[in-house]
């Protein structure tokens, strides 16, 4: 019997009804129209292919470009009894082929697939045995050569349109311009699409742009003053971990996150954050995919993002239970600076791409004609091998992926393996010669069924629970068996991968499509200016957002730093002096921590006090030391 699709959102989502647009996208996918749904993050854009994929038979073929998020949302349709795959870059031929079989073969309703998997021999080749229903392309921005987050294997997608004639595509995205709108609908050859557009205002979020003469000092001034959990995002790793100390110094419970960390590091400070036990997570940009955890209060960025797409979707985490919240963005004159010079970083010259090139297959030892093979890639390694720049060569590799000629891939998680591979005889006789291996031996065998026959994945962390062992002995158990030759035990990796998709050529026959090149820097330059005007804005900060994104008339949100000081009479000379005249009496009294000096002014507007105080540090009337105090100078 066919049920509707709020008795499937109730059955397996235990949802009494659709988020506002939710319904109609499902609708509209139902009808059999291509449709491409732009909803701000946190906006449940997966229920949208979930749930009509569920009311119809055959397998929803899902593209995406996150190998975690893809995990994520295997793991989770799984949990509610919903069959699910992936397939993915660094999966070795033999588990991918069991993958597609078990697809096509049991009752599997949501197939993910990243992108670069498309044009493989496999792929075609089993694609025909599919009963494909639905084609649902997240993260569609990375179609556009306009966006933000180009990728060229998105590309490949529409010739998924030739061979499932008929499919209706849903394209999803959280953050596109008017322009990638209308250029994943040509790309993806979309006929008549149904677009739905969410407003990009959020009326419980509070947006702020903050200068600074001390990050930490801020951040901990802010920390205090607002409760609730808060997420701060910075550029790079090694920042995460330096805010992460510092404010846990500062009594602030923080801890640090990063695609650099092992996967089981990762889940346990999620796990961590999302329980409360952790109040604050300081992390890159890797953080926050696929996590909806409603009640974050604070969302502040302790460096300033390239781009407005990826701020709004990062600032975006914050008051999704739709309560007050803030995202604040600091920053400084040498960021802004950094910033207006990034282009050159994030697009270098040719002679440089081509010096990466050599430098990759230098390292790596790659054999000429070598074409479609994965090869682990130890970035830093790499760096420090060749003397090159971080920025500078990780641009320099996502241009030759985006020219087709080698790829990049995240970090790749393949859990441990281990199977038997002597006779039952020769186990028997160890156990005896060797008692204390034989508990590891016994548990082995009866928790993971076949593990005599085949390949099986195994996990240490639970055989070191079924032992009462700690996790060191029973790897140290593992790779013992393995060296008496009793089993065939791969633990875990977890590394960056390098894929070839083309062979290998001579540094200086590498070229570039110079036309596309420029194009995209162009692009890039554009965005950088749109990130800077929304700072130096002195109108509403979610307006200015909201007509960035294509809207046309969006009201002023009220609640924004700028609609708060525009609403506040100015500052007039008497009132600039009386304040002025407040802080050098209370500063010269005693030294007053910086991290809390608005406290100490509790009867003066906040914004006022920080116009007055801004004016008296430019003109070296108060300064801050080194343990963070302030005082009157001279």
């Amino acid at each position: 019997m066919n049920r509707s699709p709020r008795e499937i959102l109730k059955e397996y989502w235990n949802y009494e009804s659709f988020r506002p647009m939710q319904e109609d996208i499902v609708q509209s996918v139902l009808s059999g129209n291509d449709t491409l749904a732009l909803m701000p993050t946190g906006g449940g854009k997966s229920i949208c292919f979930q749930v009509p994929a569920m009311s119809k038979e055959g397998i929803c073929l899902v593209v995406s470009p996150l190998i975690a998020l893809m995990k994520d949302q295997v793991q989770h349709l799984r949990s509610k009894g919903i069959t699910a795959f992936a397939i993915f870059s660094g999966m070795s031929r033999k588990d991918v082929v069991a993958t597609f079989k078990l697809a096509i073969a049991g009752n599997c309703k949501f197939l993910y697939v990243s992108p670069e998997r498309l044009e493989t021999d496999l792929f075609k080749e089993f694609l025909p045995a599919m009963d494909v229903n639905l084609i649902a392309v997240d993260e569609a921005h990375c179609i556009s050569q306009w966006g933000y987050d180009f990728r060229p294997p998105y590309l490949r997608i529409v010739a998924l349109r030739e061979e499932l004639p008929g499919v209706p595509v849903l394209a999803l995205t959280a953050s596109a311009t008017k322009e990638i709108r209308d250029d994943i609908c040509v790309r993806l050859k979309m006929v008549q699409p149904v677009i739905f557009t969410q407003t990009f205002l959020r009326p419980n979020l509070s947006f702020s742009a903050l200068k600074t003469t001390s990050i930490l000092n801020t951040l901990t001034g802010i920390l205090r003053r607002q409760e609730g959990s808060a997420i701060i995002y910075c550029r790079n790793r090694r920042r995460t971990k330096e805010i992460s100390d510092l404010l846990n110094m500062h009594a602030l419970s923080a801890d640090y996150y990063h695609a650099g960390l092992l996967q089981q590091q990762r889940s346990e400070k999620q796990d961590r954050w999302r329980k409360n036990e952790v109040r604050i997570m300081v992390c890159t940009n890797a953080f926050g995919m696929g996590i909806d955890k409603p009640d974050v209060r604070l969302v502040l960025h302790a460096d300033v993002p390239d781009c407005l797409e990826s701020y709004y979707q990062e600032a975006g985490r914050a008051g999704r239970d739709g309560k007050k919240a803030f995202a604040i963005l600091l920053y400084n004159d040498q960021m802004l600076e950094d910033l207006e010079g990034l282009h050159k970083i994030q697009y270098p010259p040719l002679e440089f791409i081509r010096k990466v090139y050599q430098g990759v297959f230098n390292y790596l030892q790659v054999p000429l004609g070598t074409v479609g093979v994965y090869y682990p890639f130890d970035f830093a390694d790499f760096l420090k091998r060749f003397s090159f720049d971080a920025q500078r060569t990780n641009a320099a590799l996502q241009v030759l992926g985006q020219e087709d000629l080698l790829s990049l891939n995240e970090t790749v998680f393949k859990p441990a393996t281990a199977y038997f591979i002597c006779e039952k005889e020769v186990l028997y006789a160890f156990e005896n010669e060797n008692p204390q291996l034989e508990p590891l031996i016994k548990t082995l065998l009866r928790t993971y069924s076949g593990i005599y026959d085949q390949p099986v994945f195994i996990r240490e962390k639970q055989l070191a629970y079924l032992l009462k062992w700690p996790p060191e002995q029973v790897i140290k158990g593992l790779h013992q068996l393995h060296r008496f030759q009793l089993i065939e035990y791969v633990p875990q990796k977890e590394e960056p991968q390098i894929y070839f998709d083309q062979a290998r050529r001579k540094a200086a026959d590498v070229q570039i499509d110079r036309k596309a090149y420029q194009f995209r820097k162009e692009q890039f330059v554009k965005r950088v200016r749109a990130m800077l005007g929304y700072i130096a804005t002195p109108n509403c900060r979610s307006t200015y957002i909201a007509r960035y994104f294509g809207e046309t008339s969006p009201e002023d949100c009220g609640i924004c730093d700028q609609c708060l000081r525009n609403r506040q009479p100015r500052l007039s000379a008497d009132q600039f002096a009386a304040i002025y005249k407040t802080v050098i009496e209370r500063t010269s009294q005693q030294p007053i921590p910086a991290t809390s000096l608005f406290d100490h002014f509790p009867e003066i507007h906040i914004e006022q006090l920080r116009k007055v105080i801004d004016f008296m540090q430019a003109e070296n009337k108060l300064r801050v030391d080194a343990d963070g105090f302030v005082w009157v100078e001279g």
